[in-house]
């Protein structure tokens, strides 16, 4: 997996902090901005916090490109709804021999890997029979509808492989493009950062939790899941690891702020 914050508002902890003010104040939020510092606007910024106020932040937005990660996750992550996507199309990309997603569980059990590798192997042939037998019988009906040789070809390989990606795992690896408010961001941390979420989802909210905290530290100070500054809120749910959750995401912002 590879995590990349490609593009942020520039500046956002003054942006929030301006925004934020501009709520309580008769000036406008060019005269404010003038009057914002780097410690102005995180002291400002900290106090939103801890007031519960929220709604500023959403005018810090936070662009990353992410690889390497499953078709299962792509389903997880797009149930955050207010974000933009943009994902690598099975439709229009062909996957000869295709990369894939090996959950840790089975990558430490040398039977399962086997079972699991033997199934990507035959999902990896079924696609390619699938292709070249959808895009030969499609190829004809084109030419036999008047198409050139050469054009048929090309528009029966993508019709092909729109058909045959349903032979595909969830395994399967995809790319994209995720731009998120912080304020969806926060919401995102609470959730996925937690020991609650599945593993692949987790190990992506980290890697984002520490693009951001490098480039807007005071915004994403108190992120992460619940525990992280308070009770846990899952309640008979609770993984009962309160203490080492916080000892990771602590690890996190403070890696992000060495190398930020």
């Amino acid at each position: 997996m590879k995590v990349q914050l490609i593009a942020h508002t520039e500046q956002p902890d003054r942006i929030v902090a301006a925004a934020a003010k501009l709520c309580y104040s008769k000036s406008g939020a060019i005269g404010l901005l003038e009057g914002l510092d780097e410690e102005k606007s995180e002291r400002f910024v900290n106090m939103l916090s801890e007031m519960g106020h929220e709604s500023p932040i959403e005018h810090a937005s936070f662009t990353f490109a992410i690889e390497g990660v499953s078709r299962s996750l792509l389903a997880q992550i797009t149930r955050h709804r207010i974000a933009s996507y943009s994902v690598q199309s099975q439709r229009y990309v062909r996957l000869d021999d295709f990369k894939y997603v090996t959950p840790p569980a089975i990558e430490q059990d040398p039977e399962a890997l086997e079972i699991y590798r033997q199934a990507m192997q035959s999902c990896a042939e079924s696609y390619e029979k699938l292709t070249e037998l959808l895009k030969e019988r499609i190829t004809r009906q084109l030419v036999e509808d008047g198409l050139s040789e050469k054009e048929a070809a090309k528009r029966a390989e993508k019709q092909a492989i729109e058909d045959a990606r349903f032979a595909l795992p969830n395994a399967c690896e995809t790319n994209l493009v995720v731009t998120m408010n912080a304020r969806s961001l926060q919401n995102f941390f609470r959730l996925r950062c937690c020991n609650r979420a599945q593993w692949e989802i987790r190990e992506l909210a980290d890697m984002m939790l520490a693009e951001v905290c490098r480039v807007a530290p005071a915004l994403f100070k108190n992120s992460g899941p619940s525990c992280v500054c308070g009770a846990c809120t899952e309640g008979k749910m609770s993984c009962g690891k309160a203490e080492q959750t916080r000892e990771r995401i602590a690890a996190i912002k403070e890696g992000s702020r060495r190398n930020g």
